[in-house]
């Protein structure tokens, strides 16, 4: 298929799976915002819950140039839900998917595009709503499902060609660069103070990430005991039977670019072949003596070079990603 036409399909994913991913994390900042929490360290001021949306997503330069002065939770809300300025706000990532999926009607299903200009429709009506009028853990559900709504949409009505390979393709890119930025972010930067490693507060946090990542459940029934971050490492990074962990998300990526690679593009799939095998023999114990960070760092790195291999074989180069965004943390030192 023509590159122009990958290149959307791809973008299209991501942007609904980057959509879903923005609620996830908005929603437990607004949970995690609501406990007893505090900054023993100026420097680490950073660290404050409404700063994680930022960070994540390396929005925080662009944040403070047009908010200066101290974080605010709605101000914080309103920049990644309804800022049309900010391109990774929901509100540009579901117009971005929309406009895509309208481009691409001759290639995706009738039902797909009802199903994205019905959400996008829906959209503007509801996030002015849940802003003002309260109603945030309603809104950041619906936003959840509907994106699993249209990975069903299309999962059941779309030829099983390379349009349907690409899209898949941008999902599970963006799953995996969402899951190791929260993780990272959590393990990193998140916890103020020593002391509280251990304690509630830890606890809870340790909580909320693996609710973002709907693991909570999963973590229950594999390991039965405290939450710990060994066991959460080993949970998002090498179990390949939890939908949203690193190994899961590998095994799809390759799997996709073994069908799509020939023998003039061939490098996508080694980097991804590379990818998928450190997770495949890799060891919760390697990782966390390497360091849990540079360990995620390195993925991330690596995982942006593919992205970039992508963009040479198969995609429209473009002398900008159109989401980019930094890197998952903030030093501390």
């Amino acid at each position: 298929m023509l590159s122009r036409q990958a290149n959307t399909l791809y973008w299209m994913s991501r942007q609904i799976e980057r959509a879903e991913n923005t609620a996830r994390l908005l929603d437990v900042t607004y949970r995690m915002s609501l406990l007893p929490y505090r900054i023993t360290d100026n420097a680490q001021a950073w660290a404050e819950p409404w700063a994680l949306p930022l960070v994540i997503n390396g929005l925080a330069s662009d944040y403070y140039a047009r908010n200066p002065g101290p974080l605010n939770a709605e101000k914080v809300l309103r920049f990644m839900l309804i800022d049309s300025a900010n391109p990774s706000s929901i509100y540009s990532l579901m117009h971005a998917a929309r406009e895509n999926g309208r481009s691409m009607r001759g290639i995706i299903t009738t039902e797909m595009y009802e199903d994205l200009n019905a959400m996008w429709l829906e959209l503007r009506l509801r996030s002015d709503d849940a802003l003002n009028n309260g109603g945030l853990n309603e809104y950041f559900e619906w936003i959840k499902i509907q994106s699993h709504q249209f990975r069903g949409v299309t999962f059941g009505t779309m030829l099983r060609d390379e349009a349907y390979q690409f899209i898949r393709l941008g999902t599970f890119m963006e799953r995996a660069d969402n899951t190791a930025r929260f993780l990272d972010v959590k393990y990193h930067t998140l916890l103020p103070s020593a002391a509280d490693v251990g304690g509630a507060v830890d606890y809870y946090q340790w909580s909320a990430l693996l609710r973002s990542v709907s693991a909570l459940s999963s973590f229950r029934r594999i390991y039965r005991d405290q939450i710990t971050p060994r066991r959460v490492a080993e949970l998002l990074i090498l179990r390949e039977d939890l939908p949203r962990s690193l190994h899961a998300c590998m095994n799809e990526i390759y799997e996709i670019l073994r069908g799509l690679c020939r023998n003039d593009s061939m490098e996508p799939e080694r980097l991804a072949g590379e990818l998928h095998a450190q997770f495949h023999y890799g060891r919760v114990e390697k990782i966390m003596k390497d360091g849990l960070h540079e360990h995620l760092m390195d993925f991330l790195e690596k995982l942006q070079l593919l992205h970039l291999e992508l963009n040479s074989h198969f995609l429209v180069p473009a002398d900008f990603d159109p989401m980019s965004r930094t890197t998952a943390h903030t030093d501390s030192e």
